[in-house]
């Protein structure tokens, strides 16, 4: 039996261990996050985001997709602040935003962007989707995703899909939020408001992912 004192020592050693781990981190994101007030879209990201959006009306045009509304999502901001955008194509604004996860490439947590199609990778695919049926899978509520481009056309047998998880925040915080294993995953709440969206558009929706 350990004495008090070894015991004392172990305790501050395991301690350590934690707080300089990869665990430390991936808890952190998913757990500790500190809510701060909303941010409002910055005009650099509000140009990008209506740069796509034009780009995405070609596309739709040529498919055509619902040309009401698309999702594009903006993987150079930080993973704290909404990068999933609901776009109104008529209007030609941002009407909705939320947070997404990224994927983690198979790393118990991911410091730098990295991207991929191959199967098994854990990574996030850049490229365009078509958002298809829903069904409950492991998470609850999922919608299938088919890539459209070449680096993200091996989406549908990556079983990425997109989907809501608890450790996604509702309103923005400061610090880094959970990854995925390559799935664009949203907050419970997000993807209740997506939810009608997809469910009353009679045409394919659009969801970019992009940097």
């Amino acid at each position: 039996m350990l004495k008090p004192r070894n015991l004392l020592i172990l305790l501050i050693l395991s301690l350590s261990l934690f707080s300089t781990s990869g665990i430390w981190k991936s808890t952190k994101a998913m757990h500790l996050n500190s809510p701060e007030k909303k941010r409002d879209i910055t005009n650099s990201t509000y140009r990008l985001i209506k740069t796509k959006a034009e780009e995405a009306k070609t596309f739709i045009k040529a498919k055509s997709y619902n040309d009401q509304i698309c999702f594009l999502v903006d993987m150079n901001l930080p993973s704290g602040q909404n990068r999933f955008f609901v776009y109104d194509l008529k209007k030609d604004t941002v009407k909705n935003a939320g947070m997404v996860t990224h994927g983690r490439c198979n790393q118990q947590w991911l410091e730098e962007r990295r991207y991929s199609n191959e199967e098994g990778s854990g990574c996030t695919s850049l490229g365009k989707y078509k958002i298809g049926n829903s069904y409950i899978g492991r998470f609850g509520l999922a919608y299938k995703l088919y890539g459209l481009d070449k680096t993200n056309s091996n989406a549908f047998n990556r079983y990425v899909v997109l989907h809501a998880h608890d450790c996604v925040p509702e309103t923005e915080v400061k610090d880094e939020i959970c990854q995925s294993e390559g799935c664009p995953t949203v907050s419970p709440n997000f993807l209740q408001e997506l939810k009608p969206i997809i469910k009353e558009s009679s045409k394919p929706i659009l969801l970019w992912i992009f940097e």
